[in-house]
């Protein structure tokens, strides 16, 4: 291994499993390269304290880039998973998401249905996360976000779109540009929906991301009425943020929920 090409990502205080996890999800993703998938940053060696990683040069991403990166995307998405809650091969519990200094908890069950899926293990679970910790309260938030999980259940937002292989946090600062194009990095991968990993690249916007999405609605088309659920696929990411750094995402969560209640 040389050292000038790699980079050593320390788990610090992470949870025993968490470099594993990440190391899951990068391979898993991986897979689809073959095919057509977006790149993905190659992993070198992990460790229980670190995982090393391809070091990579990142430079500003062109319009031909984004172009390309959207239509790897939906062929990523297309590799599939068994169902959506699926963790990523190599891995078989739940998964972490957020920061290595404090990642929370992110269920694994597989589900046939996304709406069941993503009511319960997403917006209840995460409810329950910041209830416990007094970001939400017992009242009106869980009337809230169990009333957009009811329906979430009960099929109201479902479409016809299979599981994909999702990156799982898809932020924009996720996708490392370099002269090859975007190489995605820092998953939490599992079987989702696909319209989830497009919500948030539009949550927190970076380069070109209005090209991104309309290159990915050009190689496979989304189902109709997708940007009116945008912000229902915003929902979990924004209860999580509420969860980690409280302040403004507490009232945008609660926002977000009443249109989908």
């Amino acid at each position: 291994m040389i050292e000038d090409e790699t980079f050593r990502k320390d788990a610090g205080d992470a949870p025993v499993g968490y470099t594993a996890w990440e190391a899951a999800g990068l391979l898993w993703l991986e897979e689809a390269e073959a095919d057509g998938g977006a790149q993905v940053v190659q992993v070198l060696d992990v460790a229980e304290a670190h995982l090393d990683l391809e070091r990579l040069s990142p430079v500003p991403p062109t319009n031909l880039q984004a172009d390309a990166f959207g239509a790897a995307l939906a062929a990523t998405h297309a590799a599939g998973a068994d169902a959506f809650g699926a963790p990523p091969a190599r891995w078989s519990t739940h998964g972490f998401l957020g920061p290595a200094i404090r990642p929370l908890p992110l269920p694994l069950q597989p589900t046939q249905r996304w709406g069941e899926f993503f009511g319960e293990q997403r917006i209840l679970h995460t409810y329950r996360l910041g209830r416990n910790q007094g970001t939400f309260d017992e009242d009106g938030d869980r009337t809230l976000f169990e009333a957009v999980a009811a329906r979430l259940a009960d099929g109201a937002y479902d479409t016809d779109d299979a599981p994909a292989r999702i990156h799982g946090d898809l932020w924009s600062g996720n996708v490392l540009w370099t002269r090859g194009g975007g190489v995605l990095i820092d998953p939490a991968a599992h079987g989702g929906h696909r319209e989830s990993d497009l919500a948030m690249l539009m949550l927190f916007r970076g380069p070109h991301v209005a090209r991104i999405v309309a290159a990915y609605d050009e190689a496979a088309p989304l189902a109709d009425g997708w940007q009116e659920r945008v912000p229902l696929h915003q929902l979990h990411p924004v209860m999580m943020h509420a969860v980690l750094f409280g302040g403004g995402y507490v009232d945008q969560a609660r926002q977000i929920a009443r249109r989908f209640a």
